[in-house]
């Protein structure tokens, strides 16, 4: 399975881990940018700059999760424990995605678990998307929302990836759904 690791769980991310290494399965964790992306959206450079500045700053972001007590790849494979992507080589080698801030790591680690065929757990500091301040628990066609960059469910929809969004900032939640159980969130996709 991939998982994003949203940038807002920077303070989050000891607890995190432990609900990780606990996964019955190997994790491919892409890194968000969080922060250190945010210092490149306010330095106002150009697409093309901000775009391998931002997946630079995933690469940090990434270290960062590394340090609380896994290990690192380079690599685009399924890993044989759980492990970080640094994921700035991989995207330099297939260039596969606009550059623009209309993807984010969202639709990066949608991108990655497509090329791997694996599903997508994306773990933000949020219980997943809302409409009219419902949580939506399942979605199969594109709505706006600001809690995935604007081609991220297009392009899950399109190249069907299972994906589930759930909160991170409560790490119980990682913990029961890794080991299959239901727990808040949405589902993204017409398959699960």
């Amino acid at each position: 399975m991939v998982v994003k690791l949203g940038g807002s769980l920077y303070n989050h991310v000891p607890d995190i881990i432990t609900s990780f290494t606990s996964a019955p399965v190997p994790l491919l964790i892409i890194p968000g940018g969080g922060k250190f992306a945010d210092e490149v959206r306010n330095a106002r450079l150009s697409d093309e700059e901000s775009h391998w500045a931002a997946i630079n700053a995933m690469d940090r972001y990434g270290r960062y999760i590394a340090s609380c007590g896994l290990t690192t790849t380079t690599e685009l494979r399924i890993p044989p424990r759980t492990m970080v992507l640094l994921p700035s080589r991989c995207l330099q080698e297939a260039d596969p995605l606009p550059h623009s801030w209309d993807v984010t790591s969202d639709t990066i680690s949608a991108w990655i678990a497509g090329k791997l065929g694996l599903d997508l757990l994306v773990v933000k500091s949020v219980d997943g998307i809302r409409v009219n301040n419902s949580l939506v628990p399942t979605l199969s066609h594109p709505i706006e929302t600001d809690v995935v960059d604007p081609l991220f469910i297009p392009y899950v929809l399109e190249n069907r990836i299972g994906v589930s969004i759930i909160n991170g900032s409560i790490p119980d939640r990682i913990t029961r759904f890794l080991k299959g159980e239901t727990v808040p969130g949405t589902r993204i996709g017409t398959t699960f």
